[in-house]
């Protein structure tokens, strides 16, 4: 019912930025949280940042500073700037929206930093 969508992921040198965004279709009901994981290839996953309805967000400690969560419930849409990206930023990132009944998983965008 519910289709995520990322975008903005890419090949990008350490110390450059990345904007990533996640668009879910159709109506949602309510929207309680909205957040960003990533995952490393043969890694787990890993919450990056989150922001709850209240409005309180959380980062990972390896990217707090440099990384930036932001959300428009009405657009139904998440945003992560990074800023100063390390090659160990490297990794799949996942959106994942969180209603009252469901959570909903975008299928990721791949971040690529070199060093």
């Amino acid at each position: 019912q519910v289709q995520l969508v990322e975008s903005g992921g890419g090949l990008v040198q350490a110390g450059g930025s990345l904007r990533l965004s996640c668009a879910a279709s159709g109506s949602m009901l309510r929207i309680n949280s909205m957040g960003w994981y990533r995952q490393a290839p043969g890694k787990q996953r890993e919450l990056v940042a989150v922001v709850i309805s209240g409005g309180s967000t959380n980062y990972a400690d390896s990217v707090k500073g440099r990384f930036t969560i932001s959300s428009d419930n009405a657009k139904e849409t998440v945003y992560l700037q990074m800023n100063s990206l390390k090659p160990e930023d490297t990794a799949v990132y996942y959106c994942k929206i969180a209603t009252r009944g469901m959570d909903y998983w975008g299928k990721g965008t791949l971040v690529t930093v070199s060093s």
